[in-house]
């Protein structure tokens, strides 16, 4: 380690996220265990959904156990701050893995956490108020550079703000949807629930929520506007707690924007656990700056910049591909595009061969009732499916078998049509990042972002 003249911030902000982050995702792991999910999502089925390129990313069988196991003490790991590089490095491993196994069960805040995970494993979160440094006084330090804060909040704040962008489309603002759909079925709700029979709530929430990801990134990182800030961010993640079940994500988020609080905040929750665990006032106030070697700083200014270069272009790849995002769901995902539509079908396939053979497949003989679900309305979801029947009659017997698929799909409200040309046979297509000609014309247009 260099001690070198750069412009420092306190170290006290990245340590407390390092806690809270690193808790809350054990919890998660603990709570994904004791609701039974591990055995019902990546055990219990006898089929996957792996992401294209990423086959090999698959259950373990029984020993998936081990997989979130190692999850939870890494999480545990990277929260006390011990042997935290191995801890982020694996946590950021395995929690990506379990990610990745299975497409049915993709969340966005997933892949904010894998992203994080990511970052935190050249970040230096473990110099303040850890084990490590304990252990370590050489590693001890209050102050570090200010770009490796900076950089973690700039990540949340694109998140905010390109969240923000994608609702600026016509069936969020104008038509209010699908939050026309949602709110009027928590009708009895308690306190609130009489509000969502109003044909206008709707519309406040959908206008809320776009406005609130626009400028909750700037509100939050000034000064001025950051307790304000935050007590929207509460009352925001707090009522999306209450009426969309999507687990820990809204109190990851309340916790994580803690991140844009001073130094000097952070440094008063430190004070008080140092004061709880009867911590020597040396390790609380060392009055040391951690810095990196300048030739190892210039590298990790370069991965970070091409990282967030990245996350700029992401969310924009959909701009590869013709027709509705919506309807096509082609650069939707990975691209911090959060309940944006209310999209429901079926899906009844017919399989055939050149000897006369039909057979009209039950679903349920190979999906979960979750697999189904969202394997219906998701195009390259369908055409996976359509290659295990193939391969699956193909074993029974059925010479080159054909597989078309029945589908009928409603987004937004919209009269349901069919998502699939009937006349395509699926067994052909194959999956690629090219456009796939085979999806019906959405016949309807959704301007915006």
């Amino acid at each position: 380690m260099v001690i070198r003249e750069v412009k420092t911030t306190s170290a006290a902000p990245l340590a407390v996220f390092r806690i809270v982050f690193g808790a809350m995702i054990f919890l998660s792991v603990i709570r994904f265990w004791y609701q039974g999910w591990i055995q019902s999502l990546y055990i219990d089925p006898k089929y996957f959904f792996p992401f294209y390129g990423l086959e090999f990313i698959k259950p373990w069988g029984e020993y998936t156990y081990i997989l979130f196991v190692s999850c939870a003490c890494c999480a545990l790991m990277l929260a006390l701050g011990m042997f935290y590089r191995i801890a982020s490095i694996g946590l950021f491993l395995s929690f990506t893995y379990i990610e990745l196994m299975d497409k049915s069960t993709y969340l966005n805040h997933y892949y904010f956490v894998s992203l994080v995970c990511l970052m935190l494993i050249f970040l230096p979160a473990q110099v303040y108020f850890s084990v490590d440094a304990y252990r370590n006084k050489n590693l001890l330090s209050d102050a570090i550079p200010a770009w490796c804060l900076s950089s973690l909040r700039l990540f949340v704040g694109l998140l905010y703000f390109f969240a923000g962008l994608a609702k600026v489309n016509s069936d969020w603002l104008l038509l209010a949807q699908p939050l026309k759909i949602w709110l009027p079925a928590k009708n009895d709700l308690p306190i609130i629930g009489f509000l969502f029979n109003y044909s206008w709530i709707p519309f406040v929430f959908s206008w809320f929520g776009c406005l609130y990801d626009l400028l909750i990134p700037f509100l939050l990182w000034n000064a001025k506007t950051r307790l304000w800030a935050y007590g929207a961010v509460v009352v925001f993640h707090g009522l999306t707690a209450i009426l969309f079940p999507i687990g820990m994500f809204p109190y990851v988020m309340m916790v994580t924007a803690l991140v844009f609080f001073s130094g000097e905040f952070h440094q008063k929750i430190i004070s008080h656990l140092g004061k709880w665990l009867q911590l020597p006032s040396t390790f609380l106030h060392p009055n040391r700056i951690y810095a990196y070697a300048p030739t190892r700083q210039r590298i990790l200014l370069l991965g970070f910049g091409a990282f967030f270069c990245w996350q700029l272009l992401m969310p924009f790849r959909y701009w590869l591909y013709p027709g509705e995002l919506f309807w096509t769901e082609e650069g939707y995902r990975f691209s911090w595009r959060v309940m944006l539509m209310e999209k429901a079908g079926y899906a009844q396939f017919t399989v055939l061969d050149k000897q006369g053979r039909r057979e009209v497949v039950n679903n349920q003989q190979f999906l979960t009732p979750l697999q189904e679900k969202m394997m219906s309305t998701q195009p390259d979801m369908l055409l996976q499916y359509a290659h295990i029947l193939r391969d699956f009659y193909h074993q029974r017997g059925y010479n080159n078998p054909q597989v078309y698929v029945d589908s009928y799909v409603t987004l937004n409200g919209r009269m349901g049509k069919p998502l699939v040309e009937p006349t395509t046979n699926l067994a052909q297509e194959e999956e690629s990042f090219k456009p796939k000609k085979w999806i019906t014309s959405f016949d309807d247009t959704i301007t915006g972002f």
